[in-house]
């Protein structure tokens, strides 16, 4: 089992359906965006022993902290389609098909304090 967090809180769906919607470069840049901060907790983890690559299939587990009960749980979990790119940009999965995860699974809890991504992966 591997684990690394991601501070802060991602955009969500609605924040990126407003952005796609807004101009036809603006969801790309926020894909982008959120994409490196997610990297950027990966290579921190690497650092620390998180492995480069993670034989597959993998199941990922998120847990959202979030900074209050505003946002609805599936405008939150939509950002693992951040954090799967994330992953194979990365080169810890070759790709993010079926064919290399095959298991998600998400809990939503608050933490005003410290909001953050908890990424739990498992080799299946």
């Amino acid at each position: 089992m591997y684990t690394f967090t991601i501070p802060g809180r991602l955009d969500g769906l609605n924040e990126y359906t407003k952005a796609n919607r807004s101009n036809r470069y603006q969801g790309g840049k926020m894909k982008t965006s959120n994409e490196a901060i997610i990297t950027e907790a990966i290579i921190a983890a690497q650092e620390n022993g998180f492995p480069k690559a993670i034989p597959t299939p993998i199941g990922i587990t998120c847990n959202w902290y979030e900074p209050n009960d505003r946002r609805d749980i599936d405008n939150i979990v939509f950002a693992i389609k951040f954090i799967q790119d994330a992953l194979v940009r990365a080169q810890v999965i070759p790709d993010d098909s079926r064919k290399y995860i095959t298991k998600l699974a998400h809990q939503v809890f608050t933490d005003k304090e410290n909001p953050r991504v908890e990424v739990i992966i498992e080799s299946l």
